[in-house]
């Protein structure tokens, strides 16, 4: 049997970009009817991430909006805003990451909303909340990686600030705002009663960043500076081999010992200041300078089989190519070959969560532009005449290839 525990829950999704693209796909893979509102510009990621065949499907939005139904509306006609009341109305669940100010314009506020039907759940992605001098302000990931001190870590680490290469605020946010719908439900299903939630991406990773790196500045009075010093350290990094990368990690007292053996090094396990957890901690710099010295003497395959044998935590550093062709991500069917209606043979990623010994299902392909706008239109309840009239004055837009 498959998973599917919201199977029955209709979440209309008001979102773009990432972030709430990801929060509503992965509650699509929990089962959930995702219908995916777009302007008739569309959703920017179906450009922004990317060359496609068309033009109009990007692989980030490819893989983002798997599984979700697409309805096309332009909200700057009273006709198309009459029609968004309805699909409020047959939602369980809205989710938006527009800013508050275009909300409030539309009348899809949360409270404008809940006003009127108090058991809904709604749930807005923001920059940076509804309250405090950042409020309204636009943002990007970039941004948020910048004044979250994330960026800033680098400074620390290599001289020189830097954004971490992949959107990792959109894709952690999305996911604590899919928790956090998840905990709604299971509220509303006992008590009938919905929720209005709010996500600031801000506040949530500068408490992801604050959690590991606040340290020893955690206690009154401060034990030590700011930041984990171990992850800052300039030779926390994967090591050279003789033909590329190792990434490997030694924390226990064992496993230190082990790996000094291994790499030809045992005149250091009786060193003081190596010896413990608590020596390792005083002399991070060293220990750290220490153990990323390059293995310039093997090969990575050659480390990796003497690792193993030691018990160390270590696998090959990839790249982006050589990651695609990883034989444990083969073996085990991550990638999957689809065919999509406008860009032809596609490669998806099946879910990597397994209930029960089987993965939910990936979904069906991403969806044109307004692909099922005049179904999802019949669904709420309008008839054949009336969408025809939507359609022809511009308020509803279908798919056009």
């Amino acid at each position: 049997m498959s998973f599917a525990p919201l199977k029955g829950i209709r979440i209309l999704d008001l979102t773009s970009v990432v972030v709430g693209p990801v929060a509503t796909w992965r509650l699509g893979q929990y089962g959930a009817e995702i219908v995916k509102l777009e302007s008739p510009e569309g959703d920017l990621m179906r450009g922004l991430g990317g060359m496609s065949p068309t033009g109009q499907h990007s692989g980030a939005y490819l893989h983002l909006n798997r599984g979700k139904r697409n309805i096309c509306l332009d909200l700057k006609k009273p006709s198309a805003r009459r029609v968004v009341e309805a699909l409020v109305e047959s939602a369980d669940v809205i989710v938006a990451n527009m800013r508050p100010q275009a909300l409030e314009r539309l009348g899809l506020d949360a409270s404008t909303i809940r006003t009127k039907r108090p058991d809904k759940i709604y749930c807005l992605i923001t920059g940076y909340g509804t309250d405090g001098p950042y409020a309204g302000q636009p943002t990007y990931d970039s941004v948020v990686q910048g004044v979250t001190g994330m960026a800033g870590l680098m400074l620390e680490r290599d001289g020189a600030p830097g954004y971490i290469p992949m959107l990792i605020c959109d894709h952690v946010v999305g996911e604590i705002t899919a928790g956090a719908i998840l905990a709604a439900l299971l509220q509303m299903r006992s008590t009938g009663i919905g929720a209005t939630i709010e996500i600031p991406m801000f506040e949530t990773m500068a408490t992801f960043v604050l959690q590991e790196h606040l340290a020893q500045q955690s206690f009154a009075p401060p034990v030590g500076p700011f930041g984990d010093l171990r992850l800052l350290s300039p030779h926390n990094k994967p090591v050279k081999t003789s033909d590329g990368w190792v990434s490997f990690t030694i924390n226990t007292d064992p496993q230190v010992r082990s790996f000094l053996a291994a790499t030809g090094r045992e005149e250091l396990v009786k060193d003081e200041r190596f010896s413990s957890v608590a020596a390792r901690a005083k002399n991070v710099g060293l220990w750290f300078s220490v153990r990323g010295a390059p293995l310039t003497g093997k090969t990575t395959s050659e480390w990796l089989s003497i690792f193993r044998a030691a018990d160390i935590a270590a696998m090959p550093c990839h790249t982006l190519e050589t990651l695609r062709s990883d034989p444990h991500l083969e073996a085990v069917g991550l990638f999957l070959k689809d065919e999509h209606p406008t860009e032809g043979s596609t490669i998806a990623l099946r879910p990597s969560i397994s209930i029960d010994g089987s993965y939910p299902s990936a979904g069906t392909p991403s969806q044109p532009k307004g692909w099922e706008t005049r179904t999802i239109l019949n669904d709420i309840g309008l008839t054949g005449d009336e969408i025809d009239e939507l359609i022809a004055e511009g308020a509803a837009r279908e798919a056009t290839s």
